[in-house]
């Protein structure tokens, strides 16, 4: 029997874990941490369920990932559908609601933004294309040349209409009569899973992006990292390990192969093959002097991702009673986003009673913020940036819950070096690299044969639907490697 070692029990890493496990490899997971999920994980703390980074569940429409993978492995997942608004965009003069519901999304936005009809059909065209293709197993970037000689039989005719708009940009689509609220509300829409604005995302991906509140969006009983859970006792039930409090200290190599993942505890793992759960950054690490010359060139020449500044807080239910789950605050429509600008909201689900005491809910605040601001601080200088973004943070929370400060019994402020300490992500990147064109994008590929990237880092990347597409995709690179 193949032998499989994953490092990282994060979304991608489960996934393919799960996947290979099905195919009747014999798997291991090695997490460092004491719950799974990674950024996409949920950790308790006086009675709370806080999501660690990740509170947006999509993808769980009839052809989404999340579906397709509960079908290949046959499990359910525990989630409700959210029927109303996905979440609420809150402009400093007007609140856009993202409904799930397309006919009453077209009336929401001919009604906030008359001139953008056009911009939104070309945006529904170029959405339904790239989710097609996804549904396909389209394998984007190719790495090997069975994957170049699938790439045509994942097109149809259709696909063609998005030709001319390969090398374009999502602001390439905007009206000309576009306005400075409206590309705030369309950049802040894209931050959330692109990671980049209009006039750098990627025009397909982009609009897959923007369509995410029609494709399956869901409640997570339990919160984000309950779907974790599920992949965890699924692979357990199915003979596969899962270790906890297993940190990989390194990968021993071999002629142009991983041999064996190295733990802080001094165990060793042999496998032959090894998906590692990790940004190029912490890959290099593990394999220090071995590491390929590729690799070593990708982390001196690619740009870091995004890091963030996050609140977890109580509140109390009955102050902060709004039954949308999921708010976005844009302070001010010309100022770049981002840095406490902008912000993200959500909300525990008022009939989850797991996700907080009794009579509370449970709060993530979060905002963009570059990780480089935050390097070679000396502790007291990071605390003060640490409170002064709290306060920018609250404040834009107010403008979309009013009386949230008030209401808040607890407060835990994360910067960049919580994420660097808890999830191991160097330097505290988080949300996977911006999606700026599709021929940047990256691949699972890591320089040695047997050893492959999974997670946020390999396209599609961000979301958990993104992040288990690349996952479905890698499963089935490896399966297929060991066929031949």
């Amino acid at each position: 029997m193949s032998r499989a070692v994953i490092i990282g029990a994060g979304m991608g890493g489960l996934t393919a874990a799960a996947l290979l496990l099905k195919r009747g490899w014999q798997v291991t997971v090695l997490e460092a941490g004491t719950y799974p999920g990674g950024c996409a994980g949920t950790f308790t703390h006086k009675g709370y369920r806080f999501d660690a980074g990740a509170t947006l569940a999509g993808g769980f429409d009839p052809a989404g990932p999340h579906t397709r993978v509960a079908e290949i492995l046959g499990l359910q997942w525990p989630v409700t559908p959210i029927h109303d608004a996905a979440w609420a965009t809150h402009l400093p003069e007007q609140t856009i609601h993202q409904w799930v519901d397309p006919a009453r999304w077209r009336a929401e936005y001919q009604t906030h933004f008359p001139f953008s009809a056009r911009f939104w059909q070309k945006q529904e065209q170029f959405a339904k294309i790239a989710w097609e293709l996804s549904a396909r197993d389209f394998p984007w970037p190719p790495v090997t040349l069975g994957e170049v000689a699938r790439l045509p039989l994942a097109l149809r005719p259709e696909t063609l209409a998005a030709a001319p708009y390969l090398f374009r940009k999502i602001r390439h689509l905007l009206p000309r009569e576009t306005t400075p609220e409206f590309k705030a509300f369309v950049d802040g829409s894209l931050l959330i899973s692109a990671q980049a604005i209009s006039d750098q995302a990627d025009a397909l991906y982009g609009a897959s992006v923007l369509d995410l509140p029609r494709r399956g969006v869901m409640h997570v009983r339990g919160g984000m990292g309950a779907i974790a859970e599920t992949l965890v006792n699924w692979i357990r039930a199915n003979g596969g390990q899962v270790e906890y409090r297993q940190r990989v200290t390194g990968l021993e190599t071999v002629n142009g192969a991983a041999q064996a993942a190295l733990t802080a505890k001094e165990m060793r793992f042999e496998a032959d093959c090894f998906l590692a759960n990790v940004t190029p950054w912490a890959l290099e690490t593990l394999l220090g002097e071995a590491a390929p010359g590729s690799l070593q060139r990708e982390t001196r020449s690619r740009a870091a991702m995004w890091g963030a500044f996050v609140i977890h807080a109580g509140v109390r239910a009955e102050k902060i009673s709004h039954p949308i789950t999921h708010h976005q605050v844009i302070v001010d429509v010309n100022q770049p986003l981002g840095e406490g600008n902008s912000v993200f909201i959500s909300l525990s689900p008022l009939d989850d009673a797991s996700r907080a005491p009794a009579g509370m809910r449970a709060a993530i605040l979060s905002t963009h913020t570059r990780i480089r601001d935050w390097q070679g601080l000396s502790e007291t200088a990071y605390q003060e940036r640490k409170a002064a973004y709290a306060q920018k943070v609250l404040t834009a929370a107010e403008r979309a819950l009013p009386g949230f400060r008030a209401a808040a019994e607890l407060i835990l402020p994360g910067a960049p070096r919580t994420y660097a300490f808890y999830t191991h992500r160097p330097q505290g990147m988080v949300g996977g690299f911006p999606q700026t064109s599709l021929f940047s994008a990256r691949g699972p590929q890591t320089g040695l044969r047997n050893l492959w990237l999974v997670g946020d880092s390999i396209f599609p990347g961000q979301s958990t639907a993104g992040v288990t597409l690349g996952a479905m995709r890698v499963a089935g690179l490896v399966n297929g490697q060991k066929k031949r």
